[in-house]
């Protein structure tokens, strides 16, 4: 049943997959405005790195948005922009290795004779020993979160192998012991992007508000009250007033020389295709196997269940399956009533104690999924596939074996995430204020791209993603469902350009996002 529930309809089509065109006539009028560019410095995580589909890549970098910048500052005298050196990516793999030992997956291309992502077949070639050491002026570095850019000992190669090393910053650390933060100011910033945050919240929702082990519910720090961010593990939620803290300090930092510059605000999960490409209710009635099927599904499993619930007083929490229409898929919720006590009870006299008690443990916390959930991009290839791990019989995930925490954000989880984004928000915002700062809303940019985003040459771009060859040109991410693609972070490029004309009197000209490519195609991998 694998892979038959959710089919990404990808149609191969011929994006260009060359660099992008510049049609900004060099006699134009433009000008810096109050700001000088002459050093400048984008301090963030993989939004800023230039990450899409899934890794860093040699070519895929050249599209970061500092980058872009840094071309329409070089019209008005911006310096050189340095970025760390891809040189060793020799087949444009991205992904990492370590030791002989690949770390890091390499990025993904759509596989027109599969019609659907995966990663490009081949190994990496990016060895996180050979250290750089150098600062550079695109010091995005992915996966890092706010407190991470003032951690000494983040860039420590010994650190790797331990989770307590961030392997990008790692390979252009200028020591062992350099915090991100610290390299940046090496470079005497005039002028600076600050887009971090989206961390700090994001992984606790892209891994469904789940701990590493994919099923303990991961700490809201906003709830426990922890200020230690040592103590966290890697998908809480960072505390908010830590998150304000670390983020005045290093705006201070920054603006300590006099620099003046570009704050964004963090986006909101609702609105990214990771969350919104797999729906709650993918199960036809014809990939359940018919209505013979969906009838002994609802008199062995769903029927019994929704008798319990309802019993209980959640009559709305498993309902039988539908033989004419689509179904939702069975999901673990970790703040559900815990019922399996009750399961077992009821279901004893029929079944027998042992088997009555492993129901009981399995379904304890089910319930269908609803409207209000979302299911994460990655869960595609789970629903409908064999549990090894789950009892004979109830083991396939999504119909007849609850999926795992981590493959969904539950409505409690989701109001979580926006809780964290709106008081983060609120920080930069108030921060920015503090320092005169121009602050690139990129919250409203993205949230605008569910009904759909026109930009100023008329194109619109939506969230519908993974929709077949009628949108994939219309999409602004990359295949990993978090990251924009080249046309995206040219997208996000302008928006940026267009805060700094506008607060700083600039007159910088925009790129125009048509010409970057979008989807990367191969015939066969």
């Amino acid at each position: 049943m694998k892979n038959k529930f959710i089919y990404l309809a990808i149609i191969a089509a011929g994006f260009a997959s060359c660099e992008p065109e510049f049609e900004n006539t060099v006699d134009a009028d433009y000008t810096s405005g109050d700001a000088d560019f002459t050093s400048y410095v984008a301090i963030g995580n993989s939004l800023t790195a230039g990450y899409m589909d899934g890794t860093v890549s040699r070519v895929g970098q050249t599209y970061s948005y500092p980058n872009l910048l840094a071309q329409q500052f070089a019209l008005v005298g911006g310096g050189a922009f340095t970025q760390p050196s891809y040189a060793d990516d020799v087949n444009n793999f991205g992904g990492l290795a370590l030791g002989g030992l690949q770390i890091g997956n390499t990025r993904l291309v759509i596989d027109a004779s599969q019609s659907r992502p995966e990663n490009i077949a081949g190994t990496s070639t990016i060895n996180v020993a050979n250290l750089q050491a150098t600062a550079y002026n695109n010091m995005g570095v992915p996966g890092a979160k706010s407190f991470h850019l003032l951690t000494p000992g983040y860039g420590n190669l010994a650190g790797v192998a331990l989770g307590q090393a961030n392997p990008y910053f790692v390979r252009h650390a200028t020591s062992p012991t350099a915090t991100v933060i610290g390299d940046a100011m090496t470079k005497n910033p005039t002028f600076f992007t600050n887009w971090i945050g989206a961390n700090d919240v994001l992984s606790y929702a892209t891994n469904g508000g789940a701990k590493p082990d994919g099923t303990t519910p991961a700490d809201d720090h906003n709830t426990t009250g922890n200020i230690n961010p040592l103590t966290y593990g890697p998908n809480d939620i960072t505390n908010a007033g830590v998150y304000e803290n670390v983020y005045r300090n290093m705006i201070n930092t920054l603006t300590n020389g006099g620099a003046k510059g570009v704050v964004c605000t963090i986006p909101s999960v609702t609105s990214i295709p990771y969350f919104t490409t797999v729906p709650f209710a993918p199960l036809s009635p014809t990939a359940l196997g018919g209505a013979t099927n969906i009838a002994t599904l609802n008199a062995q499993l769903y029927g019994p269940l929704d008798a319990i619930f309802t019993a209980l007083g959640e009559p709305n929490r498993v309902n039988p399956l539908s033989a004419t229409s689509a179904n939702p898929i069975l999901i673990f919720d970790a703040d559900a009533a815990n019922r399996s006590a009750q399961i077992t009870a009821a279901l004893s006299g029929a079944l027998g104690v042992p088997t009555a008690t492993a129901f009981g443990m399995v379904f304890g916390r089910a319930r269908q999924a609803t409207a209000n959930d979302l299911v994460v991009l990655p869960a595609s290839s789970v629903i409908g596939s064999v549990n090894s791990a789950a009892p004979a019989g109830i083991n396939i995930n999504g119909v007849t074996f609850p999926m795992a925490n981590k493959w969904v954000l539950t409505a409690t989880e989701k109001n979580k995430v926006a809780n964290a984004t709106a008081t983060y928000n609120a920080a930069i915002r108030s921060i920015a204020t503090t320092k005169n700062l121009a602050v690139a809303d990129m919250n409203a940019i993205m949230n605008r791209l569910v009904s759909g985003l026109q930009i100023e040459t008329g194109q619109v771009y939506t969230a519908n993603y993974f929709s077949g060859s009628a949108t994939e040109g219309l999409v602004l991410f990359s295949l990993d469902g978090v990251h924009p693609n080249a046309r995206g972070y040219a997208v996000i490029t302008n928006e940026i350009i267009k805060v700094i004309n506008q607060h700083y009197r600039a007159n910088l000209p925009l790129h125009n996002p048509s010409y970057f490519p979008g989807i990367n195609i191969v015939s066969s991998n």
